[in-house]
């Protein structure tokens, strides 16, 4: 009978070959083409650059032409990947809390005028640290968190968003449909601790936690540092007349006259940050208005209560200013623990930018000059199904370091080290694409003719205006 470590390889090779032949059941055309892209991916020497060096890569057995035949023409079905994402060992907190992140990542194509469906995409540090918009696909992904410092995460879902698209509905709807499957795949059963789900200050935390309430879940998010919120009513004075007040007095993040004495403050000594001091304050919520996405509510505006958060840390890496970060979770009456494991599960999201670096700088992500917002697409999730098969194969690689770097403990090769032995590990699992056929290359364009039928040119931006007040709405319709 073997050891327990040769017992946990074998599993762990099961788990990536299972992987394999769902992934291969999910491409329903082109499926050998798509398979042997993907595992070229995770086999090429050095970062992807081109999509076109790939098809120089020992494992992919096709041409050129099959491989860009199969991204435009082919076909990916993205609910059977996210079943099978969802079916994977899931990372989970100390406590063995799920803590989900969700973010943006955009695919910039400012150049690419014959692309459908681009956006103005935020991107900040481009041009001496100002925020700039460039014409390109945003994604919206979400993945699940490991405990503790990595650049590890767990990719569950990823959808691209669209000019006629509310990124705050999307999201609310991804997040749900991946709770779904979770509970579908016994990740999280009646009586488990509420599902963690941090976001960052892009999203409007409190429409998602007014939309997501029905679910088992904690929504936590970065705020702005000049937001102003509303403390909850004070109590009615016997004898009082006219209407009760609805909201509290303004509590201004910019203006430390407006806060009153905090709920809970905990100070915690970390590693990177030196001293790290929480105060928290209970049931403070946002004023809502008829206005923006709250237009079409019907009835009383509600009161989304929640527990407001100030970080404050003593320094920050590279020698720049500490400055405070407010969160805000949709959790009321916290306890000191409750905050400090919000905070800190808050800075575990900085993890998936080290997922997106990868997507982007090793993978090759955003290399390719696809046309087609559905090619861009598939060649997403291709790349998800490439990352979760290196998060597979993590306890089975060896560390093939180059000379100059340092040896890596046990267990905590990156997801690039990872990559340089999967070509090894390639060959002891199931290799489900089959062999090309002899084929001949098609005539093409005959020499000298011309191309009468050019791409056609789209506006950047989005095709739907929505009214942001009642008058306008009143204008419009009348």
């Amino acid at each position: 009978m073997g050891s327990v470590h040769d017992q946990a390889r074998v599993a762990a090779l099961g788990e990536l070959a299972r992987f394999r032949r769902e992934f291969y059941a999910a491409l329903t055309a082109r499926a050998d083409a798509l398979f042997e892209l993907t595992d070229a991916v995770l086999c090429a020497d050095g970062p992807v650059t081109t999509l076109v060096d790939l098809t120089l890569v020992a494992e992919h057995r096709r041409g050129h032409g099959a491989m860009y035949d199969a991204l435009n023409h082919g076909r990916v079905e993205p609910e059977r990947v996210r079943r099978t994402l969802a079916s994977l060992p899931l990372p989970r907190a100390a406590d063995g809390r799920i803590v989900l992140a969700v973010d943006v990542s955009p695919w910039l194509r400012s150049d690419a005028s014959t692309s459908a469906e681009r956006l103005f995409c935020h991107v900040y540090g481009r041009a001496k640290n100002t925020s700039q918009l460039i014409p390109g696909w945003p994604y919206s992904f979400v993945a699940a968190l490991e405990p503790g410092r990595t650049s590890w995460t767990a990719l569950l879902d990823a959808v691209r968003l669209g000019p006629a698209d509310d990124a705050t509905a999307v999201t609310a709807d991804q997040l749900r449909a991946v709770v779904a499957r979770l509970t579908a795949a016994g990740h999280w059963r009646h009586g488990d601790p509420d599902i963690l789900i941090v976001a960052d200050a892009g999203y409007d935390i409190t429409r998602l936690a007014f939309v997501l309430a029905d679910l088992p879940v904690q929504l936590l998010g970065r705020i702005r540092s000049d937001r102003v919120l509303r403390l909850p009513k004070p109590p009615r004075v016997p004898g009082s007349t006219g209407r009760p007040p609805k909201h509290g007095p303004e509590f201004a993040l910019d203006k430390p006259a407006t806060w009153p004495e905090p709920a809970q403050v905990t100070i915690t000594d970390t590693t990177r940050y030196g001293t790290a001091t929480a105060t928290s304050w209970d049931r403070l919520h946002p004023r809502l208005t008829h206005r923006g996405c709250w237009l079409d509510h019907d009835g009383a505006l509600p009161v989304i209560e929640g527990t407001l958060i100030r970080l404050q840390v003593e320094h920050l890496p590279g020698d720049r200013g500490p400055k405070p970060v407010w969160l805000w979770s949709s959790t009321t009456g916290a306890t000191a623990a409750d905050v400090d494991r919000w905070w800190q599960s808050f800075l575990r999201r900085f993890d998936l930018e080290h997922t997106f670096r990868l997507l982007k700088q090793t993978l090759g992500w955003t290399a390719p000059k696809i046309r087609s917002p559905q090619a861009a697409d598939r060649w997403t999730w291709l790349l998800i199904a490439a990352h979760a098969q290196l998060r597979l194969a993590r306890p089975l690689a060896e560390d093939l370091r180059r000379p100059w770097e340092k040896p890596a403990p046990p267990g905590r090769l990156t997801p690039a080290r990872v990559r340089r032995s999967f070509r090894n590990l390639r060959a002891r699992t199931v290799l489900p694409a089959r062999a090309p056929k002899p084929a001949r290359p098609g005539p093409g364009r005959p020499p000298g003719s011309r191309n009468h039928a050019p791409a056609p040119r789209y506006d950047v931006g989005k095709t739907v205006k929505r009214d942001l007040t009642m008058t306008a709405r009143q204008q419009r319709a009348g």
